[in-house]
Formats: C-alpha cells, sequence, structure tokens
C-alpha cells in the first residue's frame, strides 16, 4: 500500500512539473555574456505603462457592480500586481547583482536609483493612483543613462 502511495505521489509530482512549469523572467546569472540593459529597462517601461492601463481599468471599473465589471477589477488588479513584481524581480534579479557594483566610482548614487525604483513599484502595488504610476515610470526612466541603447 505504501508503495502505491510513493508511486502515486511521484506521478503527481512530475505531472506537476510538466503541466505547470515556472517562467523565468529575467536573465540568467551565468557569466554567458549575453546582456541587454536597455532592452530590460525598455521592458521596465512596458511594464509601467501595463500598471498605468490597469491604474486606468481600476477607476472605471470601481463604480460598477455586475459580476463582469467585479471579475475584470479583479483580474486588473491582478495584472497591476504581477507587472510592479516583474519589475522588482528584475532589479534584485539583473541589475543588482550583475551591474551595480561597489568598485563603481558613482556607486552610492546608482544604488539609490535602482533602490528607488524597486520601491516605487512596491507602491505601485499598494496603491492604484497616477501619482504612484508617474513616480515609477520616472524612477525606471532615471536608469536610461546607465544603460543607453547601444
Amino acid at each position: 500500500m505504501k508503495i502505491l502511495q510513493a508511486t502515486g505521489l511521484l506521478i503527481v509530482l512530475s505531472l506537476s512539473v510538466i503541466f505547470f512549469p515556472r517562467q523565468a523572467y529575467t536573465h540568467c546569472q551565468v557569466p554567458c555574456g549575453i546582456y541587454d540593459d536597455h532592452a530590460r529597462v525598455v521592458a521596465m517601461l512596458e511594464d509601467v505603462t501595463t500598471i498605468h492601463k490597469a491604474v486606468d481599468m481600476l477607476t472605471q471599473l470601481v463604480n460598477k457592480n455586475d459580476l463582469q465589471s467585479r471579475q475584470q477589477f479583479t483580474r486588473w488588479v491582478m495584472t497591476k500586481e504581477s507587472h510592479a513584481q516583474k519589475i522588482i524581480s528584475t532589479l534584485a534579479d539583473y541589475f543588482l547583482t550583475q551591474r551595480v557594483k561597489s568598485d563603481q566610482e558613482d556607486y552610492v548614487e546608482r544604488l539609490k536609483k535602482h533602490h528607488a525604483v524597486i520601491v516605487a513599484a512596491m507602491k505601485a502595488k499598494q496603491n492604484a493612483t497616477m501619482v504612484t504610476v508617474d513616480a515609477l515610470e520616472e524612477s525606471v526612466k532615471a536608469l536610461l543613462e546607465y544603460y543607453p541603447e547601444k
């Protein structure tokens, strides 16, 4: 009986890996030399645009009480939070681990600007105002000076 239970558990775990794979959003931490920092900043700006649209849609849906509007409201909240988290992950997993280095002359300034993006993204998760979205956009744009288009 225990062999059957263990076999069943193994099958369920195997199928969950096959049917529910985890998606990686940032570049790996293996030094392969294939980097496009500017493209990552542009991708974060696209995330900001999505957050902007989400807040706009939430504003439009907030006073509607029909089931479809409530369902859409929930989806827009989830979308807003997901894209804010993508920005946080990109900053933490990519830029802060590989691009902001303590031996850089302007290390403290770079660190502050990167941290400002993380804080602004966190606030965008917590709030649904254009003020927070605009602050996030400005903080991401501030990184473009470090990662110009090639």
